[in-house]
């Protein structure tokens, strides 16, 4: 086979939305000045199975947001992408590996870690990152099965709504989250906790949030928890009344803020999320053994432009367990430039860029690993159309795959002894957890360990 009658073999690694939209958008693309005959793409995944953050990285009551599974679904369904799972790029494969099975390599690995937080006490054992949090109550295989909830009184930072889905489902009455699809020792962790109030801590004022008019409005709707925010943390300078006239959005969590201020009475239901606006935190403060014993923060004011200043007030928070929803941040790469600072594989518009600033061959990022974890999942479709297309135009000059026969890397990951799983594979893992769910009128519940999910593609479980 020759270059000119083959297609075009493209790896793209990491099967989570971005991975998927860049795998469907270039095996739509027009490859017909490239020299190649169309496309081949292989899509690999660490995990046994597929959508990255859609799956791990969304609360189990948000099953509206889960339905961009269905779409996800489809793509991969057609069967002209291969998706090729439980393969751990760095460990079973490596760039060198996929080079020579490879015209071009494009890594959408996301990003999975807490972004840092540098105060004092945020290495005391109940200092937890919210990812880490999040990985638990969606049953990823990587993380413990337990989790530690015995905390009454927790704090959370972070104004996102990252921090909202924590808050909501340490606040959240365990029973209420069972028509859901998490699994049976995340119910029973939750059950057991002790929480009684969440407090969220937001360094700027209301206008500053992050949040989603949407998310906001469900946190009012959880039975069994009243939502609490203080009138004297409301405060608006001129960068928020701009952020509030030119953004509807703005606007509507500000008012279902301010409708929350104005509610009259003390609250009467066993469990409360407090909102705290202006607020940064200074210290997680611990007792004499290091673990903690409360929060304290700096009161802060808007300075005009939306950004705030130090006041040099401080507060002290009664709560013995603090969650940090900063952010989410990249992780390196086996052989790829990292920027440290960003968190990110360093590039330009997708093409990644070696320290000294030149482009390096064939090789392509897209998704947050590419500009950092932003935006919402929607954006990650025009962020893979950009690294798309930039490889399509660099086609005719790549160096070419030396084995680009589809078997070639399959008989190389054999040869390794690892366990490839392949979308048929994950039909039956999908098909395993629907069944499980079903008697309970549920629509699926979610395999936890590795071990499980392989038994149960394999049809071994």
């Amino acid at each position: 086979m020759t270059d000119s009658n083959r297609p075009l073999r493209v790896a793209v690694v990491g099967a989570g939305p971005a991975g998927i939209y860049a795998s469907d958008i270039l095996s739509k693309a027009d490859l017909s000045a490239t020299g190649f005959d169309g496309v081949g793409i292989d899509l690999f995944e660490r995990l046994p199975a597929p959508f990255g953050l859609v799956r791990y990285g969304v609360a189990p009551d948000h099953p509206r947001i889960k339905q961009i599974i269905v779409a996800l679904q489809k793509v991969l369904g057609r069967g002209d992408i291969r998706l090729l799972t439980n393969v751990d790029y760095g460990t079973d494969v490596t760039l060198e590996d996929l080079r020579r099975f490879y015209d071009a390599v494009v890594f959408s690995t996301g990003a999975i870690k807490d972004a840092p937080l540098t105060i004092p006490g945020v290495e005391a054992p109940e200092s937890f990152g919210a990812a880490d949090f999040v990985s638990w109550y969606d049953g990823h295989p990587d993380y413990p099965r337990e989790w530690p909830l015995d905390a009454a009184s927790v704090a959370v930072l972070g104004a996102g709504n990252v921090a909202l889905d924590v808050a909501r489902v340490l606040a959240k009455h365990a029973d209420d989250l069972l028509p859901t699809e998490i699994p049976a020792n995340v119910y029973e962790g939750l059950k057991a906790s002790k929480v009684t109030d969440v407090h969220v801590f937001a360094r700027r004022g209301p206008a500053q949030a992050k949040f989603s008019p949407l998310e906001l409005r469900e946190l009012g709707h959880v039975p069994g928890v009243d939502v609490i925010v203080d009138p004297e943390d409301f405060e608006f300078d001129e960068g928020s009344e701009q952020a509030i006239a030119g953004s509807n959005q703005t606007k509507q969590v500000v008012k279902t803020l301010t409708d929350w201020t104005l509610k009259e009475g003390e609250s009467t239901a066993p469990r409360r999320i407090h909102l705290h606006f202006l607020h940064a935190p200074a210290e997680i403060v611990t007792d004499a053994d290091g673990h903690v014993t409360g929060l304290r923060t700096e009161r802060t004011r808007l300075v005009g432009d939306g950004t705030v200043e130090g006041t040099g007030d401080l507060h002290d928070w009664d709560v013995q367990a603090v969650y940090r929803a900063v952010g989410y941040f990249g992780s390196p790469l086996e052989g790829l430039p990292f920027d440290e600072l960003a968190g990110v594989i360093s590039n330009h518009e997708g093409r990644v860029v070696s320290p000294e600033g030149e482009t390096v061959d064939g090789v392509y990022v897209t998704g947050w690993i590419k500009r950092g974890p932003v935006g919402l999942i929607g954006h990650t479709k025009s962020d893979a159309s950009e690294t798309v297309k930039h490889l399509v135009a660099d086609a005719a000059q790549l160096s070419r795959a030396e084995e680009p026969d589809p078997q070639a890397v399959l008989d190389f990951l054999q040869g390794k002894g690892v366990d490839v799983l392949t979308w048929t594979d994950w039909e039956s893992l999908d098909a395993f957890e629907r069944a499980l769910g079903e008697p309970h009128g549920r629509e699926r519940v979610k395999v936890v360990s590795r071990e499980d999910m392989i038994k149960a593609s394999r049809g071994t479980a």
